[in-house]
């Protein structure tokens, strides 16, 4: 099964690379999706070139990058994932840029209707809660280190009992609270301005984020147009650029964050996530995970 799985990527990505051989072939996480989409169409209006964004999990859309041996850009939705691109060799560390900063946030279906004031909340009986799988996805990733610093062994079990949705993306984690497929999932801030109507966001308070993250693109070491590469980067990092991630709340710089969380907190970073949580994706019911 997985190497059928792998045969068809493997198709799907040929197919993209035909297709704009003359243009930009991007993997993103889609942590940016929104933004990313508005700022690829604004490139390709600049520079007349196609850009074409594969989104996903960050995880996965580097497996798929390095499967197809094919890319122009990596654009992972945090550090965790450049990190282990650049130490596998798969961009070129020297063009790394961030571009903008995320805070984690619980986010609810709008007007709160569980009345979800903090993350303890989340334990409450027939809650159906939902998080990013974290072995590929960076927003889960956060969502387990939060779990693991703020809540107790036996409150951990509970909140267990409650995921009922794995998903594969950043996306599908915002896209289950605006179809009400759950009732809260730990993602980004910014989720609440994808869909204002449908997504809101409960600060989690300062002593239980542990890191703010950061969105970087490097130049995939698979590029056989680096410097059409850079032109986009240098596009994403310049005023014009920043201004459309800004229309979606997204912090330009650290400080912003911290204003926002109200403290001062690491940037970046790796977590190792504990395989349990890798395990737990076993007992997710498949017919309710959130699929693409």
């Amino acid at each position: 099964m997985k190497s059928l799985q792998n045969l068809l990527i493997a198709c799907v990505l040929c197919g993209a690379a035909a297709a704009h051989a003359e243009g930009l072939l991007v993997f993103a996480g889609a942590a940016t999706t929104p933004p990313t989409m508005e700022a690829a169409k604004a490139f390709e209006e600049k520079a007349g070139v196609k850009v074409d964004v594969i989104f996903g999990g960050s995880g996965y859309v580097l497996s798929q990058m390095k499967l197809g041996k094919q890319g122009d850009l990596y654009f992972p939705g945090s550090s965790d994932y450049m990190e282990l691109a650049k130490r596998e060799g798969y961009v070129l560390p020297e063009t790394e840029r961030i571009i903008v900063y995320v805070v984690p946030a619980i986010n609810v279906q709008h007007g709160n209707p569980h009345n979800i004031q903090g993350l303890k909340d989340l334990l409450k009986p027939g809650l159906r809660v939902a998080i990013a799988n974290p072995e590929g996805v960076c927003v889960g990733a956060y969502a387990v280190e939060i779990f693991e610093k703020v809540l107790t062994p036996e409150e951990r079990e509970q909140l267990k009992a409650n995921i009922k949705n794995y998903t594969g993306s950043c996306e599908q984690t915002a896209t289950a609270i605006s179809l009400k497929l759950a009732d809260a999932v730990i993602g980004w801030r910014v989720f609440h301005h994808w869909d204002p109507e449908r997504i809101e966001t409960i600060p989690l308070p300062a002593e239980q984020i542990p890191r703010i993250g950061y969105i970087p693109i490097a130049i995939s070491k698979f590029s056989k147009q680096p410097e059409l590469a850079q032109q986009f980067i240098d596009f994403l990092t310049s005023s014009e650029g920043q201004a459309i991630y800004a229309k979606y709340h997204y912090f330009s710089e650290p400080q912003a964050a911290f204003n926002w969380i109200g403290a001062v907190k690491p940037v970046g970073g790796e977590y190792v996530v504990p395989e349990e949580w890798l395990n737990l994706r076993e007992t997710v019911d498949p017919k309710k995970v959130v699929k693409e």
